[in-house]
C-alpha cells in the first residue's frame, strides 16, 4: 500500500507541473510558474477529502510522508536559490523588494501569534546534563587539558 501513497504524491506532481506550465503559456512567460506549489495544493486537497482516504491512511501514509520528508526541503530550497539569482540579475529593485518581503514578514509574526486562543507559556528546560530535552550546561573542569 505504500506505493499508493508515492503513486498519489507523483500524479498530484506531474498535474501541477502541467498546470504550471500552462499557465506560464497564458501569461507569456517561458517558464513553469508554481507548478510544485500547485502540486502540493493538489496534495493537500486529496489528502483531506473522503475518495481518497484509504490512501493517505495506514500504510500508504508512510510514503507519503517519506517523500514529503525528502521533498519538499529539496524543492523549497531550490527554488530559493532560483529566486535569490534571478534577483541579483534583475537588478536593485528586485533585491529591495525581495529585503522588503522579509522585513514585513518578520513583522508580523508578532500580530499572527495574537490570533488565536491564549495558552501558558511552556515550562522552562532543566539543566540537567544528559537529560532527553534538555539543555546541557558545560561542566567546569579545574585542571588538566
Amino acid at each position: 500500500m505504500i506505493i499508493y501513497g508515492v503513486a498519489l504524491l507523483a500524479a498530484c506532481l506531474l498535474t501541477g507541473l502541467y498546470v504550471g506550465e500552462l499557465l506560464g503559456q497564458l501569461l507569456g512567460v517561458q517558464a513553469n510558474v508554481g507548478g510544485v506549489g500547485i502540486a502540493m495544493l493538489l496534495l493537500v486537497l486529496a489528502s483531506s477529502t473522503q475518495r481518497f482516504e484509504p490512501l493517505v491512511t495506514g500504510a500508504s501514509a508512510t510514503g507519503i510522508n517519506f517523500w514529503s520528508a525528502m521533498y519538499i526541503p529539496i524543492i523549497v530550497a531550490m527554488a530559493a536559490s532560483q529566486n535569490v539569482v534571478a534577483a541579483v540579475d534583475g537588478g536593485l529593485l528586485a533585491l529591495l523588494a525581495g529585503v522588503a518581503a522579509v522585513v514585513v514578514s518578520f513583522a508580523l509574526v508578532p500580530v499572527l501569534s495574537r490570533f488565536g486562543p491564549q495558552s501558558d507559556p511552556l515550562p522552562p528546560l532543566d539543566s540537567t546534563p544528559g537529560t532527553p530535552g534538555t539543555l546541557a550546561t558545560p561542566s567546569k573542569t579545574s585542571g588538566g587539558v
